[in-house]
């Protein structure tokens, strides 16, 4: 079975975190490209022509042709429901980048939409398949560290912002990366019990926010999610302690690097880590002996969001991202934005 989508939106995130995966995908063909001006891109634009791609200018184009059965969303955040609700009443599945919307409301309107319409309407969560994710995932799978106490999770930059932007929250640093980072721990752990927030511009007072630190409080367990435009050193991406030890990651995933510099997926190497960008371990064992290791690191891939899409779509697979963890993450990303300062939010 083949499964035939269109992109919606022709920017950095379609052709950076999307197009080049889809070029190696066979079980999904891309008949159709929707932007609204094309103003950028111009040898991808020519190479998607080539593959036999219609590129348009006219969303309703994408919508009423009957053999495109999912569209991609890759348009600025503020769009995203309007163009999801606008494919799901023309019978289209959809996959959506984040954040998928700008609230709960709006993301249980969508999911109900598309269920009335035996449709599948999913996020574009690509950071489940970070390799550095995916090596966290792994130790605690295993089980290696007991029983886990607390993770510190980073997705920093070094970034400095001197015009001032004022913008809403859904085009703010929580919303654009604290999607990511939160989703990872709901896929982990589930729905947190309390939340702790402190979202806030750092660098221009006024400023839509470039810095938060997250605290997502469980039973026995935190996990802080943090990022900040103003970090020259990185820390490491990842810090685990559990009961019997700790694993530090201290790399980020490398698809986006490679990407970056013109690496494709399906290119030998592409997406590895070197030797000394593993994640190590140092954790006693059941002797009672302190073993230091050096973790090789899962290959990153994530084109694997739209494996997922096509067994849910033409298989009847369970959804990769369920809808109980897209409303967790939006009612989190919602009340984190809905009161300024620090301050804490029950969700039991």
């Amino acid at each position: 079975m083949q499964l035939t989508i269109a992109m919606v939106g022709f920017g950095k995130s379609a052709n950076r975190y999307h197009l080049p995966y889809l070029k190696i995908r066979s079980e999904i063909t891309v008949k159709a490209i929707y932007d609204h001006g094309f103003r950028h891109y111009p040898e991808a634009q020519q190479e998607w022509r080539q593959r036999g791609a219609v590129l348009t200018t006219d969303y309703q184009q994408i919508l009423a042709d009957p053999e495109i059965q999912m569209v991609t969303i890759t348009t600025p955040a503020a769009t995203h429901y309007q163009l999801a609700k606008a494919a799901l009443n023309q019978g289209k599945h959809v996959l959506v980048e984040k954040p998928f919307c700008q609230t709960k409301a709006e993301a249980r309107e969508l999911l109900d939409l598309a269920r009335s319409k035996g449709l599948v309407a999913m996020p574009f969560q690509n950071r489940r398949f970070d390799s550095d994710y995916l090596a966290l995932k792994q130790v605690l799978t295993i089980g290696y560290l007991g029983r886990p106490l607390e993770i510190e999770s980073h997705m920093d930059h070094y970034r400095l912002q001197e015009t001032v932007v004022n913008s809403a929250p859904i085009n703010g640093q929580f919303y654009g990366l604290g999607i990511h980072t939160i989703d990872q721990m709901i896929a982990l752990f589930g729905a947190p019990q309390q939340v702790y927030y402190d979202i806030r511009p750092q660098q221009n007072q006024g400023n839509m926010d470039d810095y938060y630190e997250v605290d997502l409080f469980y039973e026995g367990f935190k996990a802080k999610v943090k990022s900040s435009n103003l970090v020259a050193r990185p820390y490491p991406k990842f810090l685990l302690l559990g009961t019997l030890g700790s694993f530090v990651k201290a790399e980020i995933d490398q698809q986006e690097n490679d990407l970056k510099a013109q690496i494709m997926p399906g290119t030998w190497g592409f997406g590895q880590d070197t030797a000394d960008a593993y994640g190590q371990l140092h954790y006693q064992n059941g002797n009672g002996d302190w073993i230091e290791k050096s973790l090789p690191t899962p290959l990153g891939d994530y084109g694997r969001v739209y494996d997922a899409m096509a067994a849910t779509i033409l298989r009847g697979e369970p959804k990769l991202v369920s809808d109980e963890e897209l409303l967790t993450a939006l009612a989190i990303l919602e009340a984190g934005v809905a009161t300024k300062g620090p301050h804490v939010v029950d969700f039991r």
